[in-house]
């Protein structure tokens, strides 16, 4: 990220209130007041139930949520507020290398995650990008079992893709790889990101897997690189999904 790039993410930073929750007193200590010196309003919490209570009291803009803690882990935590329909978004913190452990973040109605450790400029980034994405009291696009986007629809339960009411074949990294861009629509991906979400630390695979399974979604949807529909590249950075997406559920 450049200078000038950071300035901006910093400059937009006034009044957002964080809701950090971390049972490491030493990873609340350090990033909280990083968060601070950033601009950000930090409320700690040790672990689930004091983050609940905060939630409560503080209504926090967003929520930086560990997974790993003793008593009432994140996503317990997670669970209980999408059952209360609050849609605060929610950031998890994982220490997970699985691809598909990481995807069932997204499933339980997470806005996105990060891997630990991680670069606290992408956390800083990352949390205007789920409060732009993020609409007042509105459920998040990853708590739906069903997405559409004109005749493409993904069917998320059972990982089934159907294009103009065809069902129609896809390798499991390409469904994963169409889930993400879905979640995220008009939001521009990086390579690197979507090759974490896909194939996760297990896989020593570089950028050009990304793109192969973008072409096969490409070739399925009849899309053009040249003139997109659906899948837009954007030069030197990733690729963005350009349809309205809605929720089928």
């Amino acid at each position: 990220m450049t200078n000038v790039e950071l300035a901006d993410v910093i400059d937009m930073t006034e009044k957002i209130h964080v809701l950090l929750v971390d049972d490491e007193a030493i990873i609340r200590d350090n990033l909280g007041s990083l968060l601070e010196r950033n601009g950000f309003e930090v409320t700690r919490a040790a672990d689930g139930g004091d983050a609940l209570k905060h939630i409560s009291s503080a209504a926090p803009d967003v929520i930086v949520l560990d997974v790993m803690m003793p008593r009432m882990n994140g996503r317990e935590v997670l669970r209980q507020l999408r059952e209360q329909e609050n849609w605060t978004p929610v950031i998890l913190l994982t220490q997970v290398g699985d691809a598909d452990e990481r995807a069932l973040a997204l499933e339980e109605g997470a806005d996105d995650y990060l891997n630990k450790p991680f670069n606290t400029h992408e956390l800083i980034a990352r949390i205007h990008t789920v409060l732009r994405r993020a609409k007042h009291n509105i459920q998040p696009l990853t708590t739906a079992s069903r997405l559409s986007s004109g005749v493409i629809t993904l069917d998320r339960t059972s990982r089934r893709v159907f294009f103009k009411a065809q069902e129609i074949t896809l390798t499991p990294k390409a469904v994963t790889l169409l889930e993400y861009l879905m979640t995220h629509p008009d939001e521009v991906v990086q390579r690197d990101r979507l090759l974490d979400v896909v194939w996760g630390w297990d896989y020593a695979v570089g950028t050009r897997a990304v793109d192969t399974r973008v072409a096969e979604l490409r070739r399925v949807f009849g899309d053009s690189p040249n003139e997109p529909r659906y899948i837009e590249t954007i030069p030197g950075q990733g690729y963005r999904f350009l349809g309205e997406v809605k929720r089928g559920d």
